[in-house]
């Protein structure tokens, strides 16, 4: 009955043909990670500049760090919507389900594994409207549990293995709600092959990049300022993220610890000094070439500390005066405009180098193994060359790269637009395809 409900509520909407139309986006998944609260603008700034009179409701997973006041401020229809979905599979508070009355279209934003699945097929179920999936990945090898592998792999190891699993490996409620989806955009080709091995039936199955990289944000005046105070120099600084391969979410969240932390733990203590030794290496031989400055940041809260520990404390002190360390944690938007003024951003993270690649900057994605399949993307949009796989890579061979973008800044920038320019393609497909699944 509340099926059929939603579906009159639908038609009507739809004889509204001057109505705007209304987008509830999933999304905001976490905080503690400025890749993470980076996906909402990036979508809301594509919806926004290819749908200019779309009505959108954000419901969140996690809106802190000032994530939330960020999107409040920078768009100022934005409607959020709190509230979670009930055993029986219906929203949990009145202002929750009026908005899955109203809404035309349910998007799942950007994220690892289709976050909040059983979210959207409740909404599937309950209303029978459109949903899609706005650039995900979705690893069927690597992490912890039953049949996975905790070290992870390449991305050739990957790919190889995901399309050797039997065609019944999808679990049945994530096949219900991606076959019943209008379109379902992966973020890397490594999980839309994935998905093709299985099956799956939704009518559109193709690439679609991260959502991080349609953030049109920035905080000019804050970044720039910092810059300043530390005497960081327009084109004369690099920025380095480092990662552990596993986030010790246990210690990000001040949560009690789960028999698997043994596992990442155990991993990160073997591969943490061999990892970063490599960028330290790359740091020292940059110091040395050109006498510029070497920013630490983070783009995970745990990272400013791990970056002051491994890559500025083990420096040999002769080079520990031209770095500057951030001490703090940022948002996306003083991010993109610090990292618009560097020489490069190399980044053992993956979305840091997206928010790069956005701001005009050259940029490194080193890949962990442990760090799924969705650093594909990078070469599905042609950043082939400045992807590297941790485990294959010296630090001799990221200060060669990063050697060239320093002898020839202006060809790397003209890569960087060549990136941009597939990207923005994807995209602009991307919002055709939502607009499609409403009219």
């Amino acid at each position: 009955m509340i099926r059929r409900t939603f579906l009159s509520l639908s038609v009507a909407a739809a004889a509204q043909t001057r109505r705007p139309p209304r987008i509830l986006l999933r999304s905001s998944w976490q905080s503690v990670n400025i890749g993470d609260i980076g996906h909402t603008p990036g979508a809301l700034s594509l919806l926004y500049k290819y749908i200019p009179d779309a009505d959108i409701t954000l419901w969140p997973g996690k809106l802190g760090h000032g994530s939330r006041e960020l999107l409040l401020k920078s768009y100022p229809g934005l409607k959020i919507v709190e509230g979670t979905v009930t055993a029986e599979g219906q929203p949990n508070n009145p202002a929750l389900a009026q908005v899955w009355k109203e809404t035309d279209l349910y998007l799942s934003g950007s994220g690892s594994g289709f976050p909040a699945s059983n979210h959207a097929l409740a909404f599937q179920k309950a209303t029978g409207k459109p949903l899609g999936v706005f650039g995900v990945s979705s690893d069927p090898i690597s992490g912890i549990g039953e049949n996975r592998d905790a070290e992870g792999g390449t991305l050739k190891s990957l790919r190889e293995r995901s399309l050797r699993l039997p065609p019944t490996h999808l679990s049945a409620d994530l096949r219900y709600v991606i076959d019943r989806s209008a379109f379902f955009f992966c973020r890397d080709t490594i999980t839309r092959d994935y998905l093709k091995a299985q099956g799956v039936k939704t009518p559109i199955l193709e690439f679609g990049p991260d959502a991080q990289l349609g953030m049109h944000l920035r905080d000019d005046a804050t970044g720039y300022a910092w810059l300043k105070s530390k005497g960081l120099e327009d084109n004369k600084f690099i920025c380095v993220i480092p990662r552990l391969r596993y986030t010790p979410y246990y210690k990000v969240n001040n949560v009690p610890r789960v028999p698997t932390d043994d596992i990442r733990d155990a991993i990160n203590n073997r591969t943490v000094e061999q990892d970063h030794a490599k960028l330290r290496e790359m740091m020292i031989s940059y110091i040395k070439a050109t006498g510029n400055k070497v920013m630490v940041c983070a783009e995970m809260t745990y990272q400013v500390e791990l970056g002051k520990e491994v890559l500025l404390d083990a420096l040999p002190n002769e080079f520990k005066k031209n770095v500057v360390w951030r001490d703090t944690y940022w948002l996306p938007d003083e991010a993109a405009s610090i990292y618009s003024k560097a020489q490069a951003v190399i980044s053992v993270e993956c979305h840091s180098p997206l928010i790069a690649l956005k701001a005009g900057t050259p940029t490194f994605y080193v890949r962990q193994p442990s760090d799924t399949c969705k650093g594909q993307m990078y070469r599905d949009f042609g950043a082939d060359d400045w992807f590297f796989e941790v485990d294959e890579t010296s630090g001799a061979q990221l200060w060669s790269r990063l050697q060239s973008i320093v002898n020839d800044p202006r060809q790397a920038r003209a890569k960087v637009a060549r990136i941009m320019a597939t990207v923005e393609a994807r995209q602009k497909r991307m919002v055709e395809v939502v607009r499609a699944a409403y009219t």
